[in-house]
């Protein structure tokens, strides 16, 4: 497949609340860009209005966790959100609005399932090339979309050009595959000066560098067949590894070996994700003065459990 995977682009970690997941995140020591919401008018000319789904960033040099939540109650926004408007010609908005709204039911679905990581993206150099071998594998997928995404600068907030594709099920039926929404983006993410600020975590995270899905014991092997044609060969087993991706697909059964106590609250199921830190016991130290717990399963490796992480574990590894 040659080199047109360079691991995980984000995560998206979706939640009910997005005051309580802000102050949890930060809590586990996250430094928390604050979140935005779109705005455009119901119908031409009319007001603006906040709707659609509302996402904040714990954002790494390269790549990113997003959390994502539904705007149920605009009253009900964070204090510090950011409103991006939405500009489109009057004749283009009730088009816009129904693919928002379209978006917002899918994540109200996922909700329905749990509170946890619906969304895995990996990072691509080429996109056009992914989308041809999958094309030549004959994997479902919705095409390349350009669009427009918001970035902070030291100046405001502007929009950026960005590149994805999401996969899709072709048979027996087309639709989202069962364990949520996969796909690749191209865009690098942002590396001006102004960001270290907000890739400065208290407790020294340095990058995202796993997802781990759970899935059924019977349907691991079809699943690991399906994500070698998404992301190349992987190392077999109970606990599969496509290292090009940094993704870990894991059969039920061996998830106790992996993340003791864990239980994946439906089938498939991201139930973690990994991060890297500069220093392993100044992050455990800090953990455990907030009073978050955590579960060793190495000498330079901790895990807090889902519990506690609104549905999801989120396992610490020492850098390097």
């Amino acid at each position: 497949m040659g080199h047109d995977v360079n691991g995980l682009h984000h995560v998206g970690h979706i939640v009910r609340d997005m005051d309580q997941a802000m102050e949890r995140y930060r809590k586990l020591g996250f430094t928390v860009a604050a979140p935005a919401y779109p705005v455009m008018p119901a119908t031409p000319g009319g007001p603006a209005e906040p709707f659609g789904v509302a996402n904040a960033h714990v954002y790494f040099p390269c790549g990113f966790v997003e959390l994502v939540a539904v705007i149920g109650d605009p009253g009900r926004m964070p204090g510090n959100a950011r409103p991006i408007p939405l500009r489109v010609p009057d004749d283009k908005v009730p088009g816009l609005r129904a693919a928002i709204r379209a978006t917002a039911a899918d994540i109200a679905s996922f909700l329905q399932r749990f509170q946890g990581v619906h969304i895995m993206i990996a990072d691509t150099p080429d996109i056009d090339r992914v989308a041809a071998r999958l094309t030549a594998d004959d994997v479902g997928h919705g095409g390349v979309h350009d669009i427009q995404r918001p970035v902070e600068t030291a100046t405001g907030t502007r929009m950026e050009p960005a590149r994805y594709l999401e996969i899709t099920r072709l048979h027996p039926s087309p639709g989202r595959v069962p364990e949520g929404r996969i796909g690749f983006a191209e865009n690098a993410p942002v590396k001006a000066p102004w960001d270290r600020r907000r890739t400065d975590h208290p407790n020294g995270a340095t990058g995202l560098v796993e997802c781990v899905l759970c899935v059924a014991d019977t349907a691991l092997p079809e699943l690991a067949r399906r994500y070698e044609s998404y992301f190349g060969r992987a190392r077999h087993g109970r606990v599969t590894r496509f290292g090009r991706a940094n993704v870990t697909v894991v059969a039920a059964s061996a998830l106790a070996g992996l993340l003791p106590g864990e239980r994946p609250a439906a089938l498939p199921a991201f139930v973690a994700y990994a991060v890297a830190v500069r220093d392993f016991s100044a992050t455990e130290e800090l953990l455990r003065d907030n009073d978050v717990p955590v579960i060793r399963t190495g000498p330079e490796e901790m895990f807090v459990p889902a519990g506690a992480a609104l549905g999801v574990a989120i396992v610490f590894r020492q850098d390097g």
